[in-house]
């Protein structure tokens, strides 16, 4: 008769980095060490110039929709199409090559028009996004192949590469120079280090198990699922960054940067359950799991919503230390509205995930509606709170909406899986 050792702690301990669980503390660390860098700004900037810094991460976030596309078509196709592995991540490195350059180029040729639309000191901030752009969006073909395989300790420090170097190369740039265009910089240099942990990773491919069918992963079908892709999350980042800009255009430049101070909150209860959504996809690409994927990530995300928010409420002046001091003291007593806003853009980013692993086309031209009506009613608003207040219920009812919608999709899910 064998007996089995139990594992010992240091195997246990290995399983557990190896894991989904170590990836969850790598994307916190990230999340913590990214916001991090931003509260490290809004101390040494202040309001008025960490204003036109927080208008530039919110750029970053909106130009990553080509990431987040080119990491949710990768992940979708290596989890739906296992036996492909290597024609899916042969096409997707040339997609994400070629897909950066372009980015990059768009960027450089709007810069001044960003200069101006943001209001910034000189146009050498502007410049430097369209040079970050490029390392931002090849790390997103890495990490969907990293993602679709599974490959949770690779993937663990490529988050780990994008956040820690940001928070160290970013605060001294700062400490040396505070201004826009120093925290530019840091994040510039900061991004070319999860693209060398991405690389190293995926330096052997695995091969084909078969080779039947590799022609549906061909470049013209990843580049379409591509746009389609990145357009949806477009549509989401734009609304969920869009508020800033109006704060900018239409508030007084001191009130804009408590908003923008506000919006740390918001960003941190936003990315704080990422994890869920970046572990839940590929079940939600796979038949047969998509509505209990979905359904359990969304309470998941709700619960950390809820708790983060009754944080901000209950503990306001602790949360003035994460957001930026004294000097934001103005935005204390509602921070717990942009931690509500922050909860539902997170179950709003599972859903328009969840609509990309089942690969429906029209949902995203509600979020577009949504963003569209934040504009008109948004630019009207003359206070930081009816603005904060008009962003909360233009997010609910959109929430609501593609809830019942994705509700009613899959509720025919499990017959069809039994049948």
């Amino acid at each position: 008769m064998t007996v089995t050792a139990p594992p010992s702690g240091r195997s246990r301990l290995l399983s557990f980095f190896q894991g989904s669980g170590g990836l969850a503390i790598a994307i916190v660390v990230m999340n913590v060490a990214t916001y991090g860098f931003q509260i490290a700004a809004a101390r040494r900037l202040g309001p008025e110039q960490y204003g036109g810094v927080a208008s530039l991460m919110a750029l970053l976030l909106v130009i990553g929709v080509v990431q987040l596309g080119l990491q949710a078509t990768a992940a979708r196709r290596i989890a739906a199409a296992p036996d492909h592995i290597a024609s899916i991540e042969r096409t997707i490195k040339t997609v994400s090559l070629r897909g950066s350059l372009v980015v990059g180029a768009i960027m450089l040729v709007a810069s001044p028009l960003v200069w101006h639309l943001l209001q910034l000191d000189s146009i050498v901030p502007a410049l430097l996004v369209a040079v970050v752009a490029v390392p931002l969006t090849m790390i997103g073909g890495q990490a969907g192949m990293l993602q679709g395989e599974r490959r949770w300790l690779p993937l663990s420090l490529l988050y780990l590469g994008l956040g820690i170097p940001r928070l160290l190369v970013g605060t001294v740039c700062i400490l040396i120079r505070p201004s826009e265009t120093s925290a530019m910089v840091g994040v510039t240099l900061a991004a070319f280090v999860p693209v060398v942990v991405g690389w190293w990773a995926l330096r052997h491919p695995r091969p084909d198990a078969s080779p039947a069918g590799a022609q549906e992963h061909s470049l013209r079908n990843v580049v379409n699922e591509t746009v389609r892709s990145s357009t949806a999350l477009l549509a989401f980042f734009v609304l969920s960054n869009l508020d800033i800009v109006i704060a900018r255009n239409t508030l007084s430049h001191h009130q804009a940067g408590l908003y923008a101070g506000g919006l740390i909150m918001t960003k941190a209860v936003l990315f704080l359950p990422q994890f869920v959504v970046v572990v839940a996809f590929p079940s939600m690409s796979t038949e047969g799991s998509q509505r209990s994927a979905l359904m359990r990530s969304l309470v998941a995300v709700g619960i950390v919503g809820v708790a983060s928010t009754l944080g901000a409420w209950l503990l306001s002046g602790l949360a003035m230390i994460f957001v930026g001091g004294a000097s934001y003291s103005g935005v204390q007593h509602r921070l717990w509205l942009f931690a509500v806003v922050g909860t539902l853009l997170a179950m709003l980013q599972m859903l328009v995930y969840g609509v990309l692993a089942r690969q429906h086309r029209g949902a995203s031209l509600l979020v577009w509606v949504a963003a569209v009506a934040l504009t008109l009613v948004g630019i009207t608003m003359g206070s930081l709170t009816h603005l904060v207040l008009v962003v909360v219920v233009v997010d609910a009812i959109l929430t609501a909406v593609l809830l019942v919608l994705s509700l009613r999709h899959l509720q025919d899910e499990t017959p069809a899986a039994v049948a």
